[in-house]
């Protein structure tokens, strides 16, 4: 019984060690391949509330709920996503993005809203 246990201790460590690992090397590859575009990220980011409009979020291409926003200006659009703003946590939640990838996502929400 006790080898079993030695066993599970030695699998849960061994997992967990992986996947911090898997994790790690995630992070790592995205950003050592380069930024990634604005396309990429919503696509694989901003999508999930800014197609449904969850928690408020603009719809990518409506042009009247985007007008108010991008008279605002594009640094404060910036600034809000980076920093979070009424129902959009800071990132989108998107941890693994820089703010050079943020922006490039806010720049390509607004061109494809205009």
């Amino acid at each position: 019984m006790s080898v079993e246990m030695n066993w599970g201790s030695i699998m849960k460590t061994v997992l967990s060690g992986l996947l911090i690992l898997g994790l790690t090397t995630t992070s790592s590859v995205a950003n050592a391949a380069g930024p990634r575009s604005g396309e990429d990220i919503y696509a694989s980011k901003c999508i999930a509330c800014h197609v449904s409009g969850a928690g408020g979020a603009q719809k990518l291409g409506d042009k009247a709920a985007w007008a108010p926003v991008i008279a605002k200006g594009i640094d404060v659009l910036y600034t809000s996503t980076i920093s979070g703003f009424n129902g959009m946590p800071a990132k989108g939640l998107c941890f693994d993005c820089t703010d050079d990838e943020l922006k490039a996502a806010v720049d390509y929400m607004v061109e494809q809203s205009q």
